[in-house]
């Protein structure tokens, strides 16, 4: 299914992120991500000279190595385009995030080491959005398959994480019947799934 057809419109600006999860021959994990953002015209720029169309304003890497338990064992930044000539000045800073785990109080913990003044908006961004979640599609299934036997008893850790992992929903009757509950309907029973009209 596609996006309903769009009113006639311009193109002014795009952000393009690509994020890749590689498994180190070390026994580590990679994290990378790019963010790349370009406008569809051309403006005037004191630190660069002006910036062409199609041109990055931002042109951005990240990369966290992490060990199986998602804690940062190192990371780095760099700012290959922005629009002032000390942005890649701030990049250091990705070191502070050494030792933090990837979990409860993650997002906090990045703030408070490199948020505001102390960082860069899109770099936090893409740390915090993309890069977390490839972290945790590259990493927690396999982790997860080495700790948790699959007939340990224990729910698979993905459920409730989204609509389509409720406990009550199809997907999960379907993949995990024996962890599956009954959707509860506004008047407080338990919804079984079938048509009141059956």
């Amino acid at each position: 299914m596609a996006l309903s057809r769009p009113a006639r419109r311009e193109h002014i600006h795009s952000r393009d992120i690509r994020c890749r999860g590689y498994r180190r021959e070390d026994g580590l994990w990679d994290i990378e991500a790019t963010l790349e953002d370009t406008k569809s015209y051309s403006f005037a720029n004191q630190d660069r000279g002006g910036i062409v169309a199609g041109e990055p304003i931002h042109r951005m890497h990240v990369r966290l190595t992490l060990d199986d338990a998602l804690t940062v064992i190192a990371a780095e930044a760099e700012t290959e385009a922005g629009p002032f000539s000390l942005c890649d000045a701030i990049t250091p800073v990705f070191d502070r995030l050494r030792g933090l785990r990837i979990g409860p109080g993650w997002r906090k913990a990045v703030v408070g080491r490199m948020g505001g003044v102390q960082g860069c908006t899109h770099l936090s961004e893409l740390l915090l959005g993309p890069v977390t979640t490839t972290a945790m599609q590259t990493i927690a299934g396999a982790r997860s398959r080495r700790q948790q036997p699959a007939d340990d008893g224990r729910p698979p850790p993905i459920l409730d994480t989204c609509h389509a992992l409720a406990r009550s929903s199809d997907v999960v009757r379907r993949l995990w019947p024996e962890f599956h509950r009954p959707a509860v309907s506004d008047g407080g029973r338990a919804d079984d799934g079938e048509s009141p009209l059956t």
